[in-house]
């Protein structure tokens, strides 16, 4: 059953319930949802369950053994009449009372560091209850919670309102080491952090959000910058908001400018590294072009031939996502490579939405050679003019470098113009059989995740 068809309460049961999760009660815990939520599937009661109030037995506490029952177990044991066994036990507690004595310094310091200890972890324990977060980070991190509440997010703690899970004494509370940035440098050069961040090397939110309009001012500029440096600086500006812990609508405004600049210049490894995180921060609740990135990464799956994660990432898809414009046209193209329809294919890619062209140019090259396969089977010869409009080529000379490059311009009338040149067909069959083994049966996408 697909997530998106849950109950809203029971979603929220379930993100409360895998919150409380440690590593020692984790495969019983999901064990035991994965058994009540077939069970009310199975008995159609996922609308009508009470889930708020629903207590998972593996997350209750474990009742300690009363104080008679041990002392039960204990006189249970029969007497002994050993000898032996007296001599040993008397033994024993003539040490036990020697560790105990009031005068040993050894023992008495022992004790104190291990009273010191437990009175350490009841303060970490408390400091944790309050709320996960120290009393410094509240006081000079509201404007994040009032940002995020401004955006329609009804708890500070993520879109979802979801409750934070109780602390666990023996895991480091980290937020209390969360540092609020001091730096006022609009522009800084990416730098990878290789010891603890500073204040002083990073900038506060109410910065990061001038540095955006001003890399976006610039962007837009004739000429505009490199982008080599467009790359430090947004790199920079997500630095300092992971650093600072920053997650709200202007973190994944961040994320989606850098995302399309990266498209645009064809840096793949960016373009992944962002819709990875998007898609975290998306799953948040945070809002965002979601169909835009949507159609995005459908057009990816089909570039990396990700049957599989395609086909289950299509079928999770709600219908407002599939309303979309930018994602039904990734849908027909998905349909058009799945039944090989290269003509269909190729007038899509002519007539794609926002930066979904930048996207198919990757694999655009692999889906002609495809095409020619079918074409040069089906006809004796092709005019170059026929290729250069089926399959959407710029120009006459950049489908006849297309055809030469990959060793497959077996031209009839070699010297004729270009809009005179015919190809003929049976030679340039095994050719581009050949070429697509060698070049397009393997894909390798750097920066994928």
């Amino acid at each position: 059953m697909a997530q998106q068809a849950w109950p809203q309460p029971l979603k929220d049961w379930v993100t409360k319930c895998m919150g409380q999760m440690t590593d020692y009660n984790r495969e019983e815990v999901q064990s035991e949802l994965r058994a009540i939520i077939a069970d009310a599937h199975l008995n159609q009661r996922l609308w009508t369950t009470d889930w708020a109030g629903m207590q998972l037995q593996s997350l209750m506490p474990k009742p300690l053994p009363a104080a008679n029952n041990l002392k039960r177990k204990i006189t249970d044991n029969p007497p002994t009449s050993n000898k032996k066994t007296k001599k040993n036990a008397q033994k024993n507690a003539q040490a036990n009372a020697a560790s105990l004595d009031p005068n040993d310094q050894a023992a008495l310091n022992r004790r104190a560091q291990r009273f010191q200890r437990e009175h350490d972890i009841a303060r970490q324990k408390n400091t944790g209850n309050s709320g996960g977060y120290g009393s410094g980070f509240k006081a000079n991190n509201n404007y994040l919670f009032r940002d995020r509440v401004a955006s329609g997010s009804a708890s500070p703690w993520g879109a979802g309102g979801y409750d934070e899970p109780e602390a666990d004494p023996n895991v480091p509370n980290w937020d209390r080491y969360t540092i609020v940035g001091t730096n006022q440098e609009i522009f800084k050069d990416y730098l990878r952090l290789t010891t603890e961040p500073k204040p002083e090397q990073i900038r506060p939110f109410s910065v990061l959000q001038r540095t955006l309009d001003e890399l976006k001012k610039r962007w837009k500029q004739k000429p505009a910058p490199t982008y080599n440096w467009m790359c430090s600086q947004f790199k920079s500006l997500r630095q300092d908001l992971t650093v600072q812990r920053i997650k709200n609508q202007f973190t994944v405004t961040v994320y989606e400018i850098h995302a399309r600049i990266a498209l645009e210049t064809s840096d793949m490894v960016e373009y992944n590294q962002c819709q990875a995180t998007l898609k975290t921060l998306y799953e948040l609740g945070i809002e965002g072009r979601v169909e835009e990135f949507t159609a995005y990464r459908i057009l990816m799956l089909l570039h990396g031939r990700n049957r599989s994660e395609l086909n289950l990432f299509v079928g999770q898809l709600t219908p407002k996502q599939k309303a979309d414009l930018s994602v039904r046209h990734a849908l027909d193209v998905q349909r058009a490579v799945s039944m090989g329809n290269y003509h269909a294919f190729f007038r899509l890619f002519l007539d794609s939405p926002n930066m979904g062209g930048y996207i198919i140019d990757h694999f655009s090259d692999r889906e002609r050679i495809k095409a020619l396969m079918v074409m040069t089977k089906a006809y004796k010869t092709l005019s170059l003019s026929f290729v250069h409009k089926e399959l959407a080529f710029d120009n006459l000379a950049e489908a006849r470098d297309f055809l030469m490059n990959h060793q497959c311009a077996f031209f009839a009338n070699p010297n004729s113009p270009d809009d005179q040149k015919t190809l003929d067909c049976k030679p340039a069959v095994p050719a581009l059989a050949k070429v697509f083994e060698e070049k397009y049966r393997k894909i390798i996408i750097k920066g994928a995740v």
